[in-house]
């Protein structure tokens, strides 16, 4: 199947990267994700705009210097993850077998380009609702695993009625 990326520079990715069958592996390794993020900035320049990270898939903003990294930043992001993971996992099955993978993270990971702020300040409402949506907690505020309450700090607060 071919996949096409779009990649249109001075934008915004929301990129949706998901552990293999859905395992709950991302928050008991919290410390090893977040060492994989800045392993990544040594060789890419990016800012991540918000994140919310939840037990079984990871969501994120990003916004690469150069756009056309985003694909090469999530790589690394998961190899290096994936590299470091000391757990044993089921063997995956052969096509992830085939591309040399352990079977930590679904083969492809989801993106959507934000080409407006309006678009964006929607999608970074939807990253840090995702832990009510998925009946995690009641309210926003309580999970701790998101740039929420960055946004808080920073008192950029689009989402209204979120807290």
């Amino acid at each position: 199947m071919n996949y096409r990326r779009v990649f249109v520079q001075n934008s915004y990715v929301h990129i949706i990267i998901v552990a293999y069958k859905r395992k709950n592996i991302f928050i008991n390794n919290i410390e090893l994700l977040r060492l994989a993020f800045k392993n990544a900035k040594r060789f890419f320049k990016f800012e991540i705009v918000a994140i919310c990270v939840l037990p079984n898939h990871i969501h994120v903003i990003l916004n690469p210097e150069n756009i056309k990294e985003y694909p090469k930043i999530i790589a690394s992001i998961k190899y290096y993850f994936s590299k470091n993971y000391n757990v044993k996992v089921e063997a995956p099955t052969c096509g992830y077998q085939n591309k040399g993978e352990k079977g930590i993270f679904q083969h492809r990971f989801f993106e959507h380009t934000i080409l407006s702020e309006s678009e964006l300040n929607n999608q970074i409402d939807y990253i840090h609702y995702n832990p009510v949506k998925h009946g995690l907690v009641k309210y926003v505020k309580d999970w701790k695993f998101s740039s929420f309450h960055n946004f808080v700090k920073k008192n950029y607060m689009n989402m209204i009625g979120a807290v």
